[in-house]
């Protein structure tokens, strides 16, 4: 009898820890996009169809480098324009879609036309940029992406997204609170050894 009694006081600390482990609530912040916050601040930024930011742009790998100050300009949902620039100022690449047509301008003043701007940058430029997707990941919404978290906010805070062969990943690492609905103003993309940064100074919405 006895033995069984202090058999029975060793296992009570290990069933308090499993149903502390059961009453824990599922899912929490960082996992909650069905919360009604996370739904609330995705369809106030689904609204933003004109908007504009300009900041800092730097995609590293190991065989290239590059450093741009960018300007991103959304006129509607399906016409935008992004412009790349050197630290003098000059032009390194101009890119304006409409309607899932792209005309890009190089350095040179040579422009292209094309219904791929993601393929046209990477053979202009030797850069992979996600563009389609970017451009929802730059609002701090998950795009095509299916594999994402939340911060404590209920903001993105991290995503996965798989491209052909290809896997993004993309970590949120700073939001303008200042402006009537957060946005990113850091953020890192990564797919294999490549990496793009952005910083976005400003944010003006219309």
């Amino acid at each position: 009898m006895f033995t069984r009694k202090v058999n029975l006081l060793r296992l009570l600390p290990l069933a308090s820890l499993l149903l502390t482990a059961c009453t824990l609530p599922g899912g929490g912040p960082s996992t909650s996009a069905n919360s009604p916050q996370w739904r609330a601040h995705e369809q106030a930024v689904q609204q933003l169809n004109q908007y504009q930011t300009r900041g800092a742009f730097a995609f590293l790998s190991e065989q290239k480098k590059v450093y741009a100050r960018f300007f991103w300009q959304q006129y509607s949902p399906e016409r935008y324009r992004l412009l790349l620039t050197n630290p003098l100022g000059s032009t390194e690449l101009e890119l304006n879609v409409q309607s899932g047509m792209v005309q890009v301008m190089d350095n040179q003043g040579r422009r292209y036309v094309s219904d791929n701007p993601q393929e046209m940058i990477r053979k202009l430029s030797g850069m992979e940029i996600p563009l389609d997707n970017l451009r929802q990941w730059m609002l701090g919404l998950p795009g095509e992406a299916t594999d994402f978290q939340l911060d404590s906010q209920y903001r993105l805070k991290k995503l996965t997204y798989q491209q052909g062969e290809l896997t993004w990943t993309v970590t949120y690492q700073e939001y303008n609170t200042d402006l009537k609905i957060p946005l990113p103003s850091r953020l890192e993309l990564q797919q294999g050894d490549q990496r793009i940064k952005l910083k976005m100074d400003n944010w003006t919405l219309k």
